[in-house]
Protein backbone atom coordinates (compact mmCIF):
# COMPACT_ATOMS: atom_id res chain seq x y z
CA UNK A 1 0.00 0.00 0.00
CA UNK A 2 1.22 3.20 -0.85
CA UNK A 3 0.64 6.95 0.62
CA UNK A 4 -0.58 9.86 -1.84
CA UNK A 5 1.43 13.10 -2.60
CA UNK A 6 -0.57 15.53 -3.32
CA UNK A 7 1.82 18.96 -4.19
CA UNK A 8 -0.42 22.81 -4.39
CA UNK A 9 -1.10 21.91 -8.25
CA UNK A 10 -2.87 18.68 -8.12
CA UNK A 11 -5.29 20.07 -5.00
CA UNK A 12 -5.83 22.79 -7.10
CA UNK A 13 -6.75 20.78 -9.98
CA UNK A 14 -8.64 17.89 -8.61
CA UNK A 15 -10.79 19.04 -5.72
CA UNK A 16 -13.64 20.82 -6.69
CA UNK A 17 -14.95 23.90 -3.62
CA UNK A 18 -18.81 22.61 -3.99
CA UNK A 19 -17.75 19.38 -2.84
CA UNK A 20 -15.18 21.23 -0.17
CA UNK A 21 -18.27 23.33 0.96
CA UNK A 22 -20.49 20.04 1.34
CA UNK A 23 -17.89 18.15 3.48
CA UNK A 24 -17.03 21.18 5.44
CA UNK A 25 -20.89 21.68 6.27
CA UNK A 26 -20.99 17.69 7.26
CA UNK A 27 -18.24 18.53 9.26
CA UNK A 28 -20.25 21.56 11.22
CA UNK A 29 -22.95 18.80 11.17
CA UNK A 30 -20.83 16.32 12.87
CA UNK A 31 -18.95 18.86 15.62
CA UNK A 32 -22.48 19.79 16.89
CA UNK A 33 -23.46 16.36 16.99
CA UNK A 34 -20.27 15.49 19.19
CA UNK A 35 -19.45 13.15 15.93
CA UNK A 36 -15.72 14.62 16.13
CA UNK A 37 -12.13 14.65 18.21
CA UNK A 38 -10.63 18.00 17.86
CA UNK A 39 -7.81 18.57 20.96
CA UNK A 40 -7.17 22.40 21.24
CA UNK A 41 -4.10 23.85 18.86
CA UNK A 42 -0.47 23.31 20.05
CA UNK A 43 1.81 26.00 19.79
CA UNK A 44 6.15 25.67 19.47
CA UNK A 45 7.22 29.06 19.81
CA UNK A 46 10.64 30.00 18.28
CA UNK A 47 11.18 33.84 19.38
CA UNK A 48 14.91 32.98 17.52
CA UNK A 49 13.44 32.65 14.56
CA UNK A 50 10.55 35.08 14.79
CA UNK A 51 8.06 32.46 14.12
CA UNK A 52 6.30 29.34 15.73
CA UNK A 53 4.39 26.01 14.74
CA UNK A 54 1.26 24.73 15.05
CA UNK A 55 -0.40 21.58 15.24
CA UNK A 56 -3.95 20.70 14.49
CA UNK A 57 -5.28 16.95 15.06
CA UNK A 58 -8.74 16.14 14.50
CA UNK A 59 -10.84 13.51 13.66
CA UNK A 60 -14.52 13.42 12.30
CA UNK A 61 -17.62 11.22 11.93
CA UNK A 62 -19.54 12.64 8.88
CA UNK A 63 -21.98 9.31 8.80
CA UNK A 64 -21.47 8.49 5.51
CA UNK A 65 -17.86 9.02 5.37
CA UNK A 66 -15.43 9.72 8.69
CA UNK A 67 -11.58 10.67 8.23
CA UNK A 68 -8.60 11.75 10.39
CA UNK A 69 -5.88 14.30 10.00
CA UNK A 70 -3.31 16.22 11.34
CA UNK A 71 -1.85 20.01 9.80
CA UNK A 72 1.60 21.09 10.74
CA UNK A 73 1.85 24.83 9.98
CA UNK A 74 4.03 27.75 10.79
CA UNK A 75 3.64 31.59 11.22
CA UNK A 76 7.26 33.15 10.25
CA UNK A 77 6.35 36.78 8.98
CA UNK A 78 10.74 37.08 8.04
CA UNK A 79 10.20 34.41 5.41
CA UNK A 80 9.56 36.35 2.37
CA UNK A 81 12.09 38.68 2.99
CA UNK A 82 14.72 36.82 4.32
CA UNK A 83 14.58 33.38 2.36
CA UNK A 84 11.72 33.56 -0.49
CA UNK A 85 9.72 31.84 1.17
CA UNK A 86 5.48 32.13 2.02
CA UNK A 87 4.94 33.16 5.57
CA UNK A 88 2.87 30.64 6.13
CA UNK A 89 3.04 26.65 5.22
CA UNK A 90 1.09 23.48 5.89
CA UNK A 91 1.63 20.14 5.58
CA UNK A 92 -1.28 17.75 5.78
CA UNK A 93 -1.22 13.93 6.77
CA UNK A 94 -4.23 12.57 5.88
CA UNK A 95 -4.64 9.11 7.36
CA UNK A 96 -7.19 6.17 7.37
CA UNK A 97 -9.12 6.01 10.41
CA UNK A 98 -9.32 2.42 10.82
CA UNK A 99 -5.60 1.05 10.03
CA UNK A 100 -3.81 4.22 10.63
CA UNK A 101 -1.95 4.26 7.23
CA UNK A 102 -0.93 7.24 6.28
CA UNK A 103 -3.18 7.65 3.05
CA UNK A 104 -1.47 11.06 1.93
CA UNK A 105 0.59 13.77 3.10
CA UNK A 106 -1.11 17.10 0.97
CA UNK A 107 -0.12 20.83 0.41
CA UNK A 108 -1.87 22.54 3.31
CA UNK A 109 -1.57 25.77 2.25
CA UNK A 110 -3.82 24.86 -0.26
CA UNK A 111 -6.37 23.06 1.36
CA UNK A 112 -6.35 25.88 4.14
CA UNK A 113 -7.40 28.08 1.55
CA UNK A 114 -10.02 25.98 0.44
CA UNK A 115 -11.41 25.15 3.76
CA UNK A 116 -12.08 29.02 4.72
CA UNK A 117 -13.36 29.79 1.77
CA UNK A 118 -16.02 27.07 2.49
CA UNK A 119 -16.69 28.05 5.66
CA UNK A 120 -17.99 30.78 4.43
CA UNK A 121 -20.16 29.41 2.10
CA UNK A 122 -21.96 27.23 4.76
CA UNK A 123 -22.52 30.37 6.97
CA UNK A 124 -23.89 32.12 4.02
CA UNK A 125 -26.24 29.29 2.27
CA UNK A 126 -27.67 29.14 6.00
CA UNK A 127 -27.60 32.99 6.94
CA UNK A 128 -27.63 35.40 3.81
CA UNK A 129 -30.95 36.23 1.74
CA UNK A 130 -31.90 33.58 -0.64
CA UNK A 131 -31.53 36.23 -3.08
CA UNK A 132 -28.69 37.87 -2.35
CA UNK A 133 -26.48 38.51 -5.41
CA UNK A 134 -23.60 40.91 -4.57
CA UNK A 135 -20.64 39.93 -2.83
CA UNK A 136 -18.13 42.67 -1.13
CA UNK A 137 -14.63 41.97 -0.11
CA UNK A 138 -12.87 43.52 2.26
CA UNK A 139 -9.65 42.29 1.19
CA UNK A 140 -8.20 41.42 -2.13
CA UNK A 141 -5.37 38.87 -1.11
CA UNK A 142 -5.10 34.86 -1.84
CA UNK A 143 -8.29 34.35 0.60
CA UNK A 144 -10.39 36.83 -1.30
CA UNK A 145 -10.14 34.35 -4.29
CA UNK A 146 -11.74 30.88 -3.08
CA UNK A 147 -14.41 33.50 -1.12
CA UNK A 148 -15.76 34.37 -4.26
CA UNK A 149 -15.54 30.67 -5.53
CA UNK A 150 -17.16 29.32 -3.11
CA UNK A 151 -19.85 31.28 -1.67
CA UNK A 152 -20.75 31.56 -5.57
CA UNK A 153 -21.52 27.86 -5.37
CA UNK A 154 -24.28 28.50 -2.79
CA UNK A 155 -25.86 31.87 -4.01
CA UNK A 156 -26.30 33.39 -7.37
CA UNK A 157 -23.60 35.86 -7.16
CA UNK A 158 -23.68 38.73 -10.06
CA UNK A 159 -21.93 41.91 -8.84
CA UNK A 160 -18.85 41.90 -6.94
CA UNK A 161 -17.13 44.68 -5.15
CA UNK A 162 -13.40 44.52 -3.81
CA UNK A 163 -11.97 46.86 -1.76
CA UNK A 164 -7.82 46.77 -0.80
CA UNK A 165 -5.26 49.37 0.30
CA UNK A 166 -3.29 47.54 -2.45
CA UNK A 167 -4.24 49.01 -6.06
CA UNK A 168 -2.47 46.18 -8.26
CA UNK A 169 -3.85 43.12 -5.80
CA UNK A 170 -7.15 44.78 -6.47
CA UNK A 171 -7.05 44.95 -10.40
CA UNK A 172 -5.50 41.77 -10.50
CA UNK A 173 -7.97 40.23 -8.65
CA UNK A 174 -11.04 42.18 -10.94
CA UNK A 175 -8.69 40.47 -13.95
CA UNK A 176 -8.85 37.42 -12.95
CA UNK A 177 -12.90 37.06 -12.42
CA UNK A 178 -14.38 39.89 -14.96
CA UNK A 179 -15.09 37.43 -17.51
CA UNK A 180 -17.36 35.56 -14.56
CA UNK A 181 -18.85 38.41 -12.27
CA UNK A 182 -19.45 42.27 -12.84
CA UNK A 183 -16.75 42.71 -10.70
CA UNK A 184 -15.30 46.76 -9.88
CA UNK A 185 -13.06 48.11 -7.18
CA UNK A 186 -14.93 49.62 -4.63
CA UNK A 187 -14.74 51.48 -0.91
CA UNK A 188 -14.87 49.58 2.36
CA UNK A 189 -18.21 50.65 2.44
CA UNK A 190 -19.13 49.97 -1.36
CA UNK A 191 -18.07 46.25 -0.22
CA UNK A 192 -20.11 46.31 3.42
CA UNK A 193 -23.28 47.58 1.55
CA UNK A 194 -23.66 44.17 -0.37
CA UNK A 195 -25.28 41.08 0.87
CA UNK A 196 -22.66 39.09 1.72
CA UNK A 197 -19.41 40.57 2.76
CA UNK A 198 -16.77 38.95 3.58
CA UNK A 199 -13.94 40.59 5.75
CA UNK A 200 -10.49 39.22 5.00
CA UNK A 201 -7.68 41.51 6.97
CA UNK A 202 -5.31 41.32 10.16
CA UNK A 203 -6.23 44.46 11.21
CA UNK A 204 -6.61 45.41 15.18
CA UNK A 205 -8.58 48.80 14.87
CA UNK A 206 -12.15 48.29 13.15
CA UNK A 207 -12.22 49.18 9.39
CA UNK A 208 -16.17 48.05 8.58
CA UNK A 209 -18.11 50.92 10.10
CA UNK A 210 -21.54 50.06 8.69
CA UNK A 211 -23.36 47.71 6.66
CA UNK A 212 -26.24 46.91 4.75
CA UNK A 213 -29.86 46.62 6.71
CA UNK A 214 -29.70 42.56 5.94
CA UNK A 215 -26.11 42.12 4.98
CA UNK A 216 -24.32 38.48 5.81
CA UNK A 217 -21.10 39.33 7.10
CA UNK A 218 -18.28 36.52 6.97
CA UNK A 219 -15.42 37.69 9.73
CA UNK A 220 -12.47 35.77 8.39
CA UNK A 221 -9.32 38.07 9.04
CA UNK A 222 -9.58 37.78 13.06
CA UNK A 223 -7.37 34.87 14.09
CA UNK A 224 -5.28 35.95 17.02
CA UNK A 225 -6.18 38.18 20.51
CA UNK A 226 -6.26 41.82 19.48
CA UNK A 227 -7.47 41.56 15.74
CA UNK A 228 -10.50 43.25 15.38
CA UNK A 229 -11.95 44.50 11.86
CA UNK A 230 -16.01 45.17 12.21
CA UNK A 231 -17.02 47.95 14.73
CA UNK A 232 -18.12 47.04 18.29
CA UNK A 233 -21.85 48.48 16.82
CA UNK A 234 -22.31 46.37 14.33
CA UNK A 235 -21.09 43.56 15.97
CA UNK A 236 -23.50 44.20 19.00
CA UNK A 237 -26.74 44.87 17.09
CA UNK A 238 -26.23 41.94 14.88
CA UNK A 239 -27.48 38.48 15.30
CA UNK A 240 -23.60 36.73 15.84
CA UNK A 241 -22.68 33.27 14.74
CA UNK A 242 -19.65 31.53 15.69
CA UNK A 243 -17.60 28.20 15.01
CA UNK A 244 -16.36 27.56 18.23
CA UNK A 245 -17.01 29.23 21.56
CA UNK A 246 -13.45 29.07 22.84
CA UNK A 247 -11.53 29.74 19.83
CA UNK A 248 -13.60 32.76 18.99
CA UNK A 249 -13.75 34.40 22.37
CA UNK A 250 -10.30 34.45 22.66
CA UNK A 251 -9.05 35.29 18.67
CA UNK A 252 -12.06 35.32 16.86
CA UNK A 253 -13.48 38.90 15.77
CA UNK A 254 -15.72 38.83 19.27
CA UNK A 255 -12.50 38.81 20.98
CA UNK A 256 -11.78 42.42 21.76
CA UNK A 257 -15.21 43.62 22.38
CA UNK A 258 -16.11 40.61 24.57
CA UNK A 259 -12.70 41.03 26.65
CA UNK A 260 -13.67 44.36 26.97
CA UNK A 261 -17.40 43.45 28.40
CA UNK A 262 -19.19 44.72 25.47
CA UNK A 263 -20.48 41.44 24.17
CA UNK A 264 -21.30 38.69 26.77
CA UNK A 265 -22.71 35.28 26.31
CA UNK A 266 -26.01 36.15 25.42
CA UNK A 267 -25.13 37.83 22.75
CA UNK A 268 -24.00 34.75 20.66
CA UNK A 269 -27.07 33.14 19.08
CA UNK A 270 -25.29 29.92 17.88
CA UNK A 271 -22.54 27.84 16.89
CA UNK A 272 -22.93 27.43 13.07
CA UNK A 273 -23.06 23.38 13.46
CA UNK A 274 -26.20 24.45 15.01
CA UNK A 275 -27.63 25.76 12.39
CA UNK A 276 -26.81 22.93 9.84
CA UNK A 277 -28.24 20.62 12.42
CA UNK A 278 -31.34 22.65 12.85
CA UNK A 279 -30.42 22.75 16.16
CA UNK A 280 -31.52 26.62 15.98
CA UNK A 281 -33.26 28.02 13.08
CA UNK A 282 -31.20 30.09 10.21
CA UNK A 283 -32.41 33.05 8.20
CA UNK A 284 -35.59 32.53 6.42
CA UNK A 285 -37.01 29.84 8.60
CA UNK A 286 -39.87 30.25 11.29
CA UNK A 287 -37.83 32.28 14.33
CA UNK A 288 -34.42 32.68 12.41
CA UNK A 289 -32.42 35.93 12.32
CA UNK A 290 -33.22 38.69 9.81
CA UNK A 291 -31.69 41.82 10.01
CA UNK A 292 -27.15 41.92 9.93
CA UNK A 293 -25.91 38.65 10.67
CA UNK A 294 -22.57 38.33 11.47
CA UNK A 295 -20.40 34.49 11.38
CA UNK A 296 -17.14 34.83 13.29
CA UNK A 297 -15.25 31.92 11.49
CA UNK A 298 -11.84 31.11 13.49
CA UNK A 299 -11.19 28.12 11.38
CA UNK A 300 -11.36 24.41 12.92
CA UNK A 301 -9.23 21.58 12.20
CA UNK A 302 -12.32 19.80 11.43
CA UNK A 303 -12.41 21.82 7.79
CA UNK A 304 -9.18 20.89 7.41
CA UNK A 305 -9.67 17.42 7.87
CA UNK A 306 -13.03 17.55 6.04
CA UNK A 307 -11.30 19.25 3.17
CA UNK A 308 -8.03 16.86 2.79
CA UNK A 309 -10.58 14.59 2.37
CA UNK A 310 -12.82 15.28 -0.66
CA UNK A 311 -8.78 16.38 -2.22
CA UNK A 312 -7.67 12.61 -1.62
CA UNK A 313 -10.88 10.93 -2.58
CA UNK A 314 -10.73 13.24 -5.80
CA UNK A 315 -7.16 12.32 -6.74
CA UNK A 316 -7.34 8.48 -6.32
CA UNK A 317 -9.98 8.65 -8.55
CA UNK A 318 -8.49 10.22 -11.15
CA UNK A 319 -4.99 8.96 -9.83
CA UNK A 320 -3.73 11.87 -9.59
CA UNK A 321 -0.47 12.69 -7.42
CA UNK A 322 2.58 10.41 -6.78
CA UNK A 323 1.60 7.27 -5.02
CA UNK A 324 5.22 6.61 -2.75
CA UNK A 325 6.25 4.12 0.08
CA UNK A 326 6.17 5.83 3.26
CA UNK A 327 5.26 3.45 5.39
CA UNK A 328 7.46 -0.01 5.39
CA UNK A 329 5.00 -2.76 5.41
CA UNK A 330 7.65 -5.73 6.30
CA UNK A 331 6.93 -7.15 9.47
Amino acid sequence: MQTRLLPAAVVTERTAIADVVDAVEDAFAAYARGDVQMPAKSYIDLPQYNGDFRSMPAYLDAGDWDAAAVKWVNVHPDNEAQFGLPTVMGTIVYSDPETAFPLALIDGTTVTRLRTGAAAAVATRHLARENASSLGLVGAGTQAYTQLEAIATVRDIEEVVVSDVDSEAVAEFVGAFEDRFAVREGSIDEAAACDVVSTLTPVQQPIVTEVGPDTHVNAMGADAAGKHEIADDVLGEATLVIDDYEQCTHSGEINVPWSEGLLEEEDIYAELGEIVVDAKPGRGEAGGPEGVTVFDSTGLAIQDVAAAHVAYEHAEEADAGTPFDLVGTDV
